[in-house]
């Protein structure tokens, strides 16, 4: 908004608010208004949830300094959304068909988070939200950004016309001009080009996987693309709800991929930095930058409250809606597949439930016993059993998850 509202203010051709024209400065300005608002108006949230009585209802499960946490205000995800929302109204260009991509995706997750949050706490019904009702919600969110991407005039992959014509592009093109800095003929590549991590190629297409249709491949790949999508948002999110267990650990962990992904979403909108890493260059991205700002201000204002001990629980409507968020962002960037990497956290958090509930009935059915692989699951909840405190617990995650960002970002350039 105040982007458009500085190009109201022109004189001599030029605006006299050229600062919100920088990409740099609107990103800076984001993650300002980011922490702020969540500071600003989380602690009047938490009151107001108190006054409510919308308290955590804690489960016991033998943990140390569990039953403390009764009653603390939950829901938190609403001061997370707000404080994404708003700065991204503000400061991002909104006819950018990301921007309008992220800001669905973190609207309709948050909606299906907090009606979750509102049956487990005000109809006081412990499951919440029917699982199956979530997982449609996922796959509804995974189905509009495949079908956006696939769809959408705007969402291409930029590259030299020699280089479109030798991929066999030619009928894929979208729009066709000649380069201010190199006078080469560039195309607008309308595809479900990817980046692939370790791998010398450039590029990877999912239409590889439809050989059999021959010629007809770039055209179906949307029935391997779209499922793929799904699959990738649906087990991000839960992931992210999984991680979510005990004192700023989801929030932590998500502020770093937040930050990564900024850093991909630059080099990935950069002519000049795409070329020199070897990766896709798309056009349009640079707004993602604003986006993973507002993202990376908001975790990190959440945080202040969300810290050891917690005043508030993000909730559902948080870990639902940020997991979605990071999900999205990275298929927009067309780096899904370095998930495992970035989101390495969210990946054990995952397994370790998978693992221990898998051979828990593997050995009740051969044994007639169920055994377990780790004292608890989901991960973090292993080593509390084993008496780590979960501060520590959560600061060795966050520099595994800075580890993981780090190769992330350097994957760039091994090939």
């Amino acid at each position: 908004m105040l982007y458009w509202i500085s190009k109201l203010f022109t004189e001599n051709g030029e605006s006299t608010w050229r600062l919100f024209e920088y990409l740099t400065f609107r990103a800076a300005l984001a993650i300002i208004l980011s922490l702020i608002i969540s500071m600003l108006f989380g602690g009047r949230i938490i009151k107001f949830l108190q006054k409510l009585q919308v308290g955590e209802t804690v489960r016991d499960l033998g943990l140390a300094g569990q039953k403390e946490k009764e009653g603390t205000p939950t829901m938190g995800g609403i001061i997370i959304i707000m404080a994404i929302i708003i700065p991204c109204l503000l400061v991002a260009k909104l006819d950018n068909v990301y921007i309008l991509l992220m800001l669905l995706s973190t609207t309709w997750m948050g909606i299906i988070g907090f009606v979750d949050d509102y049956i487990k706490v005000f109809k006081k019904d412990k499951k919440g939200l029917s699982g199956k009702f979530k997982i449609l919600g996922q796959v509804v969110l995974g189905l509009l950004v495949a079908v956006t991407m696939l769809m959408s005039q705007e969402v291409v992959v930029r590259m030299e016309y020699s280089e479109a014509d030798k991929l066999g592009y030619k009928n894929e093109i979208v729009n066709q001009f000649q380069s201010k800095v190199t006078g080469d003929t560039m195309v607008d590549v309308k595809t479900t080009l990817t980046n692939v991590p370790f791998i010398k190629a450039k590029f990877w297409d999912y239409s590889k996987l439809l050989p059999f249709l021959k010629g007809n491949a770039k055209d179906m790949a949307g029935i391997i693309f779209i499922p793929f999508v799904i699959i990738v948002v649906v087990n991000v999110s839960n992931a992210a709800n999984l991680t979510d267990g005990i004192d700023g650990l989801a929030t932590g962990v998500s502020a770093i991929i937040g930050a990564t992904l900024g850093i991909l979403a630059y080099v990935s909108s950069n002519a000049v930095a795409a070329d020199y890493l070897n990766i896709l260059y798309l056009p349009g991205t640079e707004e993602l930058v604003i986006f993973s700002a507002c993202f990376l201000g908001a975790c990190i204002g959440f945080l202040w409250y969300n810290a050891f001990p917690a005043q508030i629980f993000m909730g559902d409507t948080g870990s639902l809606t940020i997991g979605a968020i990071i999900a999205a962002m990275a298929i927009l960037l067309r780096k899904e597949l370095l998930i495992p990497i970035l989101c390495g956290i969210f990946l054990a958090e995952n397994l370790s439930v998978m693992l221990q509930v898998g051979y828990f009935k593997y050995t009740k059915k051969k044994y007639g016993e169920g055994r377990r692989i780790f004292l608890m699951s989901p991960l973090h909840h292993h080593y509390q059993k084993k008496g780590m405190h979960e501060s520590k617990i959560v600061s060795r995650f966050w520099i595994v998850g800075i580890l993981l960002a780090v190769l992330t970002v350097i994957t760039l350039k091994i090939r």
